[in-house]
């Protein structure tokens, strides 16, 4: 299998990155990879997509350290491949990362992809699908029954309103992500909350969100693929959050720490309440943030944290997510292009 992994940028990737973990995995499992950033593409005069990609000399790793040192150092393989020729192209950039100094490049990926998706390649998450999570507001396109009560608004009258009849609420940007401009807005904030407000209206829409109690406990990442969450051996492809200190936030450059997850009977009915429209909308890799019995978020974008749930369960899951890949190349084999792209994607 040829497969691509599309990035921000590839000299800013990290030895942690789910990403990372990704392609060292297929390398080993002998695919041919190629890392591209998203200012990599190109499109020809013959129609063709191609990109300036990395690959590594070796075909085997014991380590993503050293899968990645390879990738970004002098060994680095450079060439200029016809991304058309490729079977899967799996998109992996944060677009909301790019929202401020890079803006051409929030929406490139996905851009490109969906042209060599017609191609023949497969690209996943589905470049439709995630145009239509471009920011925040794709969260409330799921049932109310796993959302938190929500106002996305600039009006301050608005918010404040929100903010009073709570008692206690959110207030975060529509765009972004990692916890950044995230402010816990509680009756005695009331009288400041016009400096709150200025913050995170800075760059857009403010999110005026229900505070969720449970969220004093840390949240649950639980991650899905093809619809289903992840799991091998009778574990789940998960792991926990757990805030420190009073810092609200459990993000982990937030300074949270992480815990084993527990995946029960809550969890299980949220990821089958919105996995119909997971599957509608081509999303084969998915994060599921959720926080007591309600979603705190949906990652579509490189959802990271599969090596952190493999330090709990002792299970290598970026071996399955490649495995999952392999098998949709296969079934492009079989079938040719008989099945549409955000088919493929949950196949």
């Amino acid at each position: 299998m040829k497969i691509g992994f599309v990035v921000n940028d590839v000299l800013t990737e990290e030895a942690g990155y789910s990403t990372t973990r990704l392609g060292c995995e297929a390398v080993n499992q002998g695919h041919e990879v190629y890392v591209i950033g998203v200012g990599d593409f190109a499109y020809d005069p013959d129609e063709s997509i191609r990109a300036r990609a990395r690959s590594v000399p070796q075909k085997k790793y014991g380590n993503h350290e050293a899968y990645l040192k390879d990738l970004q150092g002098q060994k680095s393989v450079k060439s200029r491949i016809t991304v058309d020729d490729l079977d899967v192209l799996m998109l992996r950039n944060v677009p909301s990362d790019d929202y401020l100094k890079r803006p051409w490049a929030s929406s490139s990926a996905a851009e490109f992809g969906r042209v060599a998706m017609r191609h023949g390649v497969i690209v996943v998450n589905d470049p439709n699908g995630l145009a239509k999570a471009s920011t925040k507001m794709y969260f409330q396109l799921f049932p109310e029954e796993v959302r938190p009560r929500t106002l996305i608004t600039r009006d301050r009258d608005e918010i404040k309103d929100f903010a009073k009849a709570e008692g206690r609420c959110v207030l975060k940007p529509l765009q972004g992500s990692g916890g950044a401009s995230v402010f816990l807005v509680t009756e005695s904030d009331i009288p400041n909350l016009n400096q709150m407000i200025d913050a995170v209206s800075r760059d857009g829409f403010v999110i005026a969100q229900e505070y969720l109690p449970a969220a004093a406990d840390g949240d649950t990442r639980l991650f899905i693929m093809n619809g289903r969450p992840l799991q091998v051996k009778g574990k789940y492809a998960a792991f926990r959050r757990v805030r420190s200190g009073g810092d609200m936030r459990s993000n982990i450059h937030a300074g949270g720490k992480l815990a084993a997850a527990e995946i029960g009977e809550v969890e299980l009915k949220i990821a089958e309440i919105v996995r119909p429209k997971l599957v509608q909308d081509g999303m084969f890799l998915v994060g599921l943030d959720i926080v007591g019995d309600k979603l705190m978020e949906i990652n579509v974008f490189s959802p990271g944290g599969l090596g952190s749930a493999q330090k709990f369960t002792k299970i290598n899951f970026n071996r399955y997510v490649i495995a999952a890949l392999e098998r949709k190349a296969n079934y492009m084999q079989y079938y040719g292009r008989n099945f549409d792209n955000v088919d493929l994607c949950t196949l």
